[in-house]
């Protein structure tokens, strides 16, 4: 049985878009690594694969995106200025995407 015009989008805009999530969570405060899948899980209703969370991490950071930070003596991620404006752009282009689609 192949897959619903919706169930496609919804893959999209959750595993495939790993990223968005990440800059998001560490926008306004440091986020611990090991909660961040409870974190995406309780406020996007999806839990990232391993590898593919290690991944966007790891290039996230690599690009200046984010950067590591110790929080209560854990390893944690924030968003850098660099990021919000990444993250800002994204959430412009979703907008105008959405009106587009409305009318």
């Amino acid at each position: 049985m192949s897959r619903t015009p919706i169930q496609r989008f919804k893959d999209f805009t959750k595993e495939r878009n790993l990223w968005v999530y990440i800059l998001f969570l560490g926008k306004d405060q440091e986020v611990i690594k090991d909660s961040l899948n409870a974190k995406i899980l309780e406020k996007f209703d999806f839990l990232p694969n391993f590898f593919k969370k290690k991944k966007v991490l790891y290039t996230l950071e690599q690009e200046g995106y984010i950067k590591k930070e110790r929080f209560q003596s854990k390893k944690a991620y924030s968003t850098t200025e660099k990021g919000k404006e990444e993250l800002q752009k994204m959430i412009s282009y979703t907008e105008d995407l959405l009106e587009k689609l409305k009318k």
